[in-house]
């Protein structure tokens, strides 16, 4: 069982209306798909999933489910939240098989990039081109975060894609599909300095202003 809980009810009335008054009593509506169980709708209290929300494993661990008692590991998959104000409106929980390969997008953590060359060469920039990407693996090998270590980055270095090491029994899909998705992951380059002023706004500048003719009486 993973160590991340969530407690859940089982609901058996839907609908929009259902939904608003669930949103009104400070529960979240949600449903439970996959795996060889029909869909469940549940719901789940908002201020526990809002503080579990703020956590970065909440979007990429798999997640055990308590609904009425009866746990389930899932994966969530969507998240639909307030244009406007700090509340979640409705989650979507995938079921998780132990023994089937699942694609979720993990986070990125980038390590020692101050300490690099390239971090420490007054006016470079290191620009993180992915915070994400989407891996494969068993449930059982699936990392909340991935590592990028930074240390030995040079000014002009590119770290790729296929430069980002996983651990045992993960992948990275997109690698399989052709060099040109082996992406920037991080550059290193020097910050842009401030433009000069073309010559013809230079010109412009110098120009006096037209003298405005005054009308004879």
């Amino acid at each position: 069982m993973s160590e991340h809980v969530l407690k859940a009810t089982g609901r058996s009335v839907e609908g929009k209306g259902a939904s608003r008054r669930l949103r009104r009593a400070a529960s979240i509506p949600a449903i439970v798909y996959g795996g060889q169980s029909a869909p469940q709708p549940i719901q789940l209290e908002h201020e526990k999933v809002w503080l579990a929300s703020q956590n970065e494993w909440f979007y990429s661990s798999i997640l055990s489910l308590d609904i009425d008692g009866k746990v389930e590991s899932v994966l969530l998959r969507d998240i639909q939240r307030h244009p406007y104000k700090q509340q979640i409106m409705h989650l979507d929980f995938q079921r998780v098989d132990a023994n089937q390969a699942l694609r979720v997008k993990v986070p990125l953590h980038f390590l020692n990039q101050e300490k690099s060359p390239a971090g420490k060469t007054a006016g470079v920039v290191i620009t993180h081109e992915l915070n994400e990407v989407e891996i494969s693996c068993l449930p059982k090998d699936l990392p909340e975060y991935l590592e990028v270590d930074l240390g030995s980055m040079q000014v002009g270095d590119i770290v790729h894609l296929s430069q980002v090491k996983l651990p045992a029994g993960v992948e990275i899909p997109e690698l399989k599909l052709g060099k040109e998705h082996d992406v920037a992951v991080a550059v290193a380059k020097h910050g842009k300095e401030e433009a000069e002023p073309s010559e013809a706004e230079g010109e412009s500048a110098d120009v006096p202003a037209a003298k405005v003719n005054k009308d004879e009486k």
